[in-house]
């Protein structure tokens, strides 16, 4: 497979680690494009609902993968979010390639780009963190028998159904959250005179102009590899929302085979 080259990659909420992480379509989606920047926005390996008895392969393919990206010359940087905040206490470490931070500022064509998980907006996760990771492990396991239910309707031929979807559709509150989270962060950013804001965190991937009296801004959200399997990519001045479709990626058996010796050679040196 030709791999594309783009400027700049942004994906966020992978959840390594949970039932609902769609793992391998996020390496066919790495093994496809040559990104100048990767920048991991939070929530890419799930801390809270980590199980040693769950890290399958295809899971630690995806990490494998980011750091054979790195080692090739792409610069990586990975932005902590609430899943993975305990990575907090390290932020600001730099090796090589690679970059742990908690915020991102980055320059695109003279034009700045303020790029951050998102968590930080979000009352339940700063004042009850408890509640939130009961809701997130409840939701792991709504993934987990949606992907049950979906599977029985492709056998019979029907249209897949997202159950979170339905939810958050039908509940005004996580409506209103959404919209709370996106005013928030573009008001801010239009105080700090940003071209564009990034986020991720409410799994809701999203471009679109906002303005005020103050001013105006781009607010991205990059989605998530649980549901929307959706990245943001910058090229040649332009964003686009990228959607993954199975049917463009019809030799990922072979993409996971090829990227083996490599991979594990790496991991390999890097531990040693």
């Amino acid at each position: 497979m030709k791999k594309r080259k783009v400027e700049l990659v942004v994906i966020s909420d992978v959840h390594l680690g949970t039932f609902g992480s769609h793992a391998k379509e996020l390496y066919n989606y790495l093994s496809s494009i040559k990104p100048k920047t990767l920048v991991l926005n939070g929530d890419i390996i799930d801390v809270w609902q980590f199980r040693k008895s769950y890290f399958p392969k295809a899971h630690l393919k995806v990490i494998q993968k980011i750091i054979s990206l790195a080692s090739k010359g792409t610069k990586v940087y990975y932005i902590t979010g609430n899943h993975d905040e305990m990575l907090r206490k390290f932020s600001d470490m730099n090796m090589g390639n690679f970059a742990l931070v908690d915020k991102l500022v980055l320059n695109l064509d003279d034009q700045k780009a303020w790029i951050f998980h998102g968590d930080v907006f979000d009352a339940s996760v700063q004042h009850s963190k408890w509640i939130a990771k009961l809701g997130g492990l409840g939701y792991d396991y709504l993934i987990l028998s949606n992907r049950f239910v979906n599977w029985c309707l492709l056998k019979i031929g029907k249209e897949p159904y997202s159950f979170s979807k339905k939810i958050k559709a039908s509940v005004k509150k996580a409506v209103k959250h959404i919209s709370d989270f996106e005013e928030t962060a573009t008001e801010l950013a239009i105080e700090k005179k940003y071209d564009y804001v990034i986020c991720g965190h409410i799994h809701e991937p999203k471009m679109i102009r906002k303005e005020n009296k103050n001013g105006a801004t781009m607010y991205l959200n990059s989605g998530d590899w649980v549901e929307n399997l959706t990245a943001l990519e910058y090229n040649r001045k332009r964003w686009k929302l990228f959607r993954y479709s199975e049917s463009n990626y019809t030799e990922e058996e072979n993409l996971f085979e090829m990227e083996d010796i490599l991979s594990n050679q790496l991991i390999a040196s890097i531990i040693f």
